[in-house]
């Protein structure tokens, strides 16, 4: 028996499958618009938290003009590529660790509440014009040195002061004073300030996958709680800011033994990154970058993500062996054989190559 079909119906079925078609277009447009919304949402507000981590400090405004001269940076070759030029001038950035941020992470690492900041850690990061090459200069904690006066938070100036440890001055006057002891120190201009509290490098390291280190000795200090044998080491990010701050368990117990594993760790920590195939994983690139913000202060020439964005991708071409780790030369101090003082000429031939 033969069904007949008439035109009408034809139309018909062609009439309810064209609207069922154009009612899964519609379904499948608002599914992917939906989906590009919530990305971009996402996208904002990860692009609007890690700009909110970063706390700034005014350094340029605060010291004004009575300072060494900024070195001239060179914008990228006309006709470049890059829309945004990126700037490949020499450059020089004071580099803190801080235990000056309260808080219970903080408090629970071994770092001192508002009342007790100190810098622990403070090194001068050059990077050579083209930035392919570094030098990262070790200032002892423990150097005797001029303070200069430094303008203070309540509207005051500090009283200069000589023959004083370095690290009295990130205790009187913060970031601001820091640089302006660095700069006295040094006669080299800080273009750029960086600061990390303990907290923000443990969960730094944490979010890199922790780090491989190899130590030369044993390590044994019951003061950073860090217990090594000799050899190489997959640290997480507790165990890795113990290392950095272990001064006891090693050679003469002074700053510049701690020096020493900092240096090794900062090496370390250059090639973690190099590795960790970041830009081919958003999800732990984001977490790496929300590790590194949160326990960061900057001056405010580098207070957003997108400055932070431009100085790393200038250095897209420094690799770890191009990264040469010193030490500011020292001598004992006359006056405290606890204590160093820069030993001269040496220490000034240093700072004036990095000019």
């Amino acid at each position: 028996m033969f069904t007949v079909v008439t035109r009408h119906e034809e139309q018909g079925d062609t009439g309810r499958r064209t609207g069922r078609r154009s009612k899964g277009l519609r379904i499948a447009g608002l599914t992917l618009t939906g989906t590009l919304v919530l990305a971009a949402a996402a996208a904002g507000w990860a692009y609007w938290h890690l700009n909110h981590n970063i706390t700034s400090v005014d350094i340029d405004s605060a010291l004004g003009d009575d300072r060494p001269a900024r070195a001239m940076l060179t914008p990228a070759p006309a006709g470049s590529a890059d829309a945004s030029p990126v700037p490949t001038g020499s450059l020089n950035i004071l580099v803190l660790g801080s235990d000056s941020r309260s808080g219970a992470a903080n408090r629970e690492l071994g770092g001192g509440d508002s009342e007790g900041a100190r810098s622990d850690t403070a090194m001068v990061v050059h990077l050579d014009a083209g930035r392919t090459a570094a030098t990262v200069v070790s200032i002892p904690r423990d150097t005797l040195v001029t303070r200069p006066s430094c303008p203070l938070d309540s509207g005051r100036t500090s009283a200069p002061a000589y023959g004083v440890m370095f690290n009295s001055a990130y205790a009187v006057g913060g970031p601001v004073c820091a640089v302006k002891t660095v700069e006295t120190l040094t006669g080299v201009r800080m273009d750029h300030y960086l600061e990390i509290d303990f907290s923000g490098f443990a969960r730094l390291v944490d979010a890199l996958g922790g780090v491989d280190v190899t130590t030369d000795q044993d390590i044994d200090d019951d003061l950073s709680h860090l217990h090594l044998a000799a050899g190489t080491h997959h640290l997480d990010g507790t165990r890795a800011l113990a290392l950095a701050r272990t001064r006891h368990g090693i050679g003469d117990g002074s700053d510049l033994g701690r020096i020493g594993l900092q240096q090794t760790l900062v090496k370390a920590l250059l090639e973690q990154v190099s590795d960790a195939g970041l830009l081919t994983d958003p999800a732990r690139l984001y977490r790496v970058a929300d590790a590194a913000t949160a326990g960061l202060t900057t001056d405010t020439a580098l207070d957003s993500l997108g400055e932070l964005m431009s100085l790393g991708r200038s250095l897209e071409g420094l690799t770890a062996d191009r990264v040469t780790t010193v030490t500011m030369p020292v001598v004992t101090a006359p006056s405290d054989p606890n204590r160093v003082i820069p030993e001269e000429p040496r220490a000034s031939r240093l700072w004036a190559s990095l000019r």
